[in-house]
C-alpha cells in the first residue's frame, strides 16, 4: 500500500512537472546585444537567457550554474573554483506582457552578474528551478580562453558513396609547450556543427604531432551530413500574410497558416541564407520585443505519403532541437498532409522536418536530403585538463565554413 502510495506521488509530480513545461516559451540564451546566437564564448562575456511564462502570474524563478566536464557529465568540483559569489539565486528581473492578447510574464537573467562570477573556462549548465527547487529546464553554454589558436578548413565529403552528402573537417591546434608537456593526454577535441551538440564528434586523436601543433586530416571520422538549408517563416506583422505565410485569421488569438511545404530531397539543391535553425522575436508594431510581441498558433502542414514506423517532428531552437509531443506531427487522412500547430511568439524563425524511427534516432535528411553545398557553420572546442587537475577549461575555439569553391 506504501509502495502505490508513493508510485501515486512520484506520478503526480512527473505530471505537473510536465505540465508546467507547456507554459514556458520563447526560450533563448544568446550573448548580450550581439547578432549571434552561439553560446560558446570568451571567458567574461555576457550572455543573457529569456523565457515567457504563459501563466502570467509572476513566479519565483531562480536559476542555478553548475561546472560540467566536455561530455556534458558535472565535473563534481567546488563552486569556490569555478564562481565567485552565488552559483544559484533568484531572477529578479520580469515584467508582464503589455497590449498583446496572449498574456504572459517574461524573464531574464544575464550570466555573469553581480551575484555570480564564472572564473574558469569550460562547460557550464544553467538551470532554471521553480519556487519548489524543481529543474524547469536546462540550457548549455561554453566559456573559453585564447590560449591555443586552432585553424579549422572544411571540404566536401571524400566518401565516394557519400561524397555529394557529406562535409569533412580538418583542423590544427597550436598551443604553448611551456604550459602543455603532454598534449595526447591532457587535450581533447569536439567539433561541432551549427553549435549542435546531439551530433557532435568527440574523441579524435591527433594525426601527426609537429612543433607546438597536433594536426587533425581525417578524410573518414571528422564526417558531417552535410543536411539542407532550413526553411523560415517572418511574422513580425502579425496580421499580415507573406512570402512564407498563407493567410492569417483572428481568433482570440492569431491564426497563422503557413504554406505547405514539399519534400526537398529529391529537389536540386538550392541556395538561401538561413540562420542554422535559430530564431529571433521581432515585432514592428511596438518598441518592446520581449513584453509587446505577440503570440500566434502557427500552422505547418507537410505535402508527403504518410511513413510507416517513421514519426515527423518540426525541429528548430525554438525547440531546442527536441523531438517532442509539442511539436510532433500527425497525418491528416483527408488533407493527405502531416500537419501541427505550435504556439510561438511573433519573429523570425528557422525550421525544418525531421524523422525519428524506432531506434529513436533523429534523422534531419529523410524529408530535407543532404547536399555538400549546405552552408554551415563547425566549430572546434580544445579542452585542457592538466595533470593533477580534477577539470577541464577550454584553451581555445576556431570555426570554419564549406568552400564550395
Amino acid at each position: 500500500m506504501r509502495k502505490k502510495k508513493l508510485l501515486t506521488i512520484l506520478l503526480f509530480f512527473i505530471w505537473i512537472f510536465s505540465f508546467s513545461q507547456k507554459n514556458i516559451k520563447s526560450i533563448q540564451l544568446k550573448p548580450l546585444g550581439q547578432n549571434n546566437f552561439s553560446t560558446i564564448v570568451p571567458l567574461g562575456n555576457t550572455l543573457q537567457l529569456t523565457f515567457d511564462d504563459l501563466d502570467a502570474d509572476q513566479k519565483e524563478y531562480s536559476y542555478m550554474v553548475e561546472h560540467m566536464d566536455s561530455d556534458w557529465k558535472p565535473s563534481n568540483i567546488s563552486t569556490s573554483l569555478y564562481i565567485t559569489g552565488f552559483n544559484q539565486n533568484s531572477i529578479l528581473e520580469y515584467e508582464n506582457s503589455f497590449n498583446t492578447f496572449k498574456n504572459y510574464t517574461n524573464y531574464r537573467v544575464q550570466i555573469p552578474n553581480s551575484n555570480t562570477r564564472i572564473t574558469k573556462s569550460g562547460n557550464y549548465l544553467i538551470s532554471i528551478l521553480d519556487e519548489y527547487e524543481n529543474i524547469v529546464f536546462t540550457r548549455r553554454f561554453t566559456y573559453y580562453e585564447s590560449k591555443a589558436l586552432v585553424g579549422v578548413r572544411v571540404i566536401r565529403g571524400r566518401n565516394t558513396t557519400a561524397e555529394n552528402q557529406q562535409q569533412t573537417v580538418q583542423f590544427t591546434v597550436n598551443y604553448n609547450a611551456n604550459e602543455i608537456r603532454n598534449p595526447s593526454q591532457e587535450i581533447k577535441t569536439i567539433i561541432l556543427q551549427n553549435n549542435n551538440w546531439e551530433t557532435a564528434i568527440f574523441d579524435l586523436n591527433p594525426q601527426f604531432f609537429k612543433n607546438n601543433q597536433l594536426v587533425y586530416k581525417y578524410y573518414d571520422k571528422s564526417n558531417f551530413w552535410s543536411g539542407n538549408e532550413y526553411l523560415n517563416f517572418d511574422n513580425k506583422q502579425i496580421r499580415n500574410s507573406t512570402v512564407q505565410i498563407a493567410r492569417v485569421e483572428k481568433k482570440d488569438i492569431y491564426q497563422t497558416y503557413l504554406y505547405p511545404q514539399e519534400p526537398r530531397k529529391n529537389k536540386p539543391y538550392t541556395y538561401f541564407p538561413d540562420i542554422n535553425g535559430q530564431f529571433v522575436i521581432r515585432t514592428i508594431e511596438a518598441n518592446n520585443p520581449d513584453t509587446e510581441a505577440d503570440y500566434a498558433m502557427v500552422h505547418f502542414s507537410l505535402n508527403t505519403d504518410e511513413i510507416s514506423n517513421k514519426e515527423i517532428y518540426v525541429y528548430g531552437a525554438f525547440n531546442d532541437f527536441q523531438t517532442t509531443s509539442e511539436n510532433k506531427m500527425e497525418f491528416n487522412s483527408e488533407t493527405k498532409k502531416y500537419e501541427i500547430s505550435i504556439l510561438l511568439k511573433q519573429g523570425f524563425y528557422n525550421y525544418t522536418f525531421v524523422t525519428k524511427g524506432e531506434n529513436e534516432l533523429v534523422n534531419p535528411t529523410e524529408i530535407n536530403g543532404s547536399f555538400y553545398q549546405t552552408e554551415n557553420e563547425y566549430t572546434v572546442l580544445v579542452y585542457y585538463k592538466a595533470f593533477g587537475e580534477n577539470f577541464q577549461r577550454v584553451l581555445g575555439v576556431g570555426t570554419g565554413f564549406i568552400n564550395q569553391q
